[in-house]
């Protein structure tokens, strides 16, 4: 957005220095705070008090300090035809209150952007600062020189997408361990999330994701989902369709014995979605123990329950629910080590027999 602005200003769309207009924008629902909002090394990706910035820093308002919300709550209302299909089939009943007779699904959103405090982000990486300033400052071509000449400053709006949360039920359950709480954390794939792809699983997964999250919600807890802006697992679109042409191309067929490997040969790395950073927003919603795990990735998982938070069961995705096309993903990740509920692993020899279409 700060690009945008900047054209914006560059155009003579709108002055350089006109504050936000904040009357009337403030949240739809109390988020917080938590004793998670406190711990210096619970969020170091994120500003907790950021939806709240005019009540929390009253004498910087003020003075006239330029104060901007990195995060925004309000309500949500969700036609999602995979929740009517639920509905009809069954699955799901409408209860008037998170869902609807008619279909539409109610809860709150809270869009969070990246506020990093850049000790804390290097500790969770396992690096010193300076060699975090050192490759930011080197890999955005000169950019953000304050990160070398401005040590002092410790935090860093990075040019990266933040993320999304929807809660569906009482988010004052959240914090409550005596609730039920359903959570998935989702990476964005646009290909498949918005028009519907078969490659892979991530739509499928999404929407039972949010149908389990409704079940929660129904039952007097509460259900999160966190959709993360991390197109390609963080390597972008560019890349992930250059690895879908690589996939498609190998003489061998898209095995799942070359899965990963395609992956690195095109990018240099299989994965580049900083898990070490992901449960930031759980611990902001002051999440202590989640109920129902929505997700098979040991990376998740390990990041998740190593910030602190207990997770009682893990779901996997349901069988009925993977695209044909989408085997080549979800049995090379059964081998990597992903949780594979019911699922057989196959063995090393045995994924060279699962093998995707070829392009058309």
């Amino acid at each position: 957005t700060a690009v945008h602005r900047a054209v914006a200003v560059a155009k003579s769309l709108m002055p350089p220095s006109r504050p936000l207009e904040l009357a009337a924008t403030h949240p739809t629902a109390r988020i917080g705070p938590f004793p998670s909002w406190r711990d210096p090394h619970k969020m170091v990706s994120i500003d907790p008090w950021g939806a709240r910035v005019l009540d929390a820093f009253p004498s910087a308002a003020e003075r006239g300090v330029d104060l901007q919300p990195s995060i925004a709550i309000s309500d949500a209302a969700l036609n999602i035809i995979e929740i009517r299909e639920a509905v009809a089939a069954g699955r799901l009943k409408p209860d008037g209150k998170v869902l609807t007779a008619d279909g539409v699904v109610h809860g709150v959103k809270c869009s969070v952007e990246p506020v990093w405090w850049l000790p804390g982000v290097a500790k969770r990486f396992g690096i010193t600062e300076v060699a975090l300033r050192q490759a930011l400052f080197e890999h955005t071509g000169g950019m953000y020189p304050e990160l070398i000449t401005r040590t002092d400053i410790e935090v860093f709006l990075p040019p990266i997408g933040g993320c999304t949360i929807y809660i569906f039920g009482d988010p004052a359950t959240i914090p409550d361990e005596s609730k039920e709480l359903t959570v998935r954390v989702h990476d964005e794939c646009n290909g498949s999330d918005v028009f519907g792809s078969d490659i892979c699983t991530c739509r499928p997964y999404l929407f039972h994701g949010i149908e389990e999250c409704i079940t929660s919600g129904q039952a007097g807890g509460a259900g999160v989902i966190v959709y993360n802006r991390k197109e390609g697992r963080a390597l972008g679109e560019v890349t992930k369709f250059m690895v879908y042409n690589a996939r498609k191309r190998n003489e061998a067929g898209d095995t799942a014995q070359e899965y990963f490997k395609r992956t690195e040969l095109v990018a240099g790395v299989q994965d580049m979605r900083f898990q070490e950073l992901m449960p930031d927003p759980l611990h902001w919603l002051g999440i202590t123990r989640i109920n129902r795990f929505i997700s098979m990735s040991n990376m998740k998982y390990d990041a998740v329950t190593e910030s602190g938070i207990v997770i009682d069961e893990r779901v996997d995705i349901p069988e009925e629910l993977i695209p044909c096309d989408a085997h080549v993903e979800i049995d090379a990740k059964v081998f990597a080590g992903y949780f594979a509920g019911s699922k057989k692993q196959k063995t090393y020899d045995e994924l060279k027999t699962t093998v995707g279409r070829d392009l058309e």
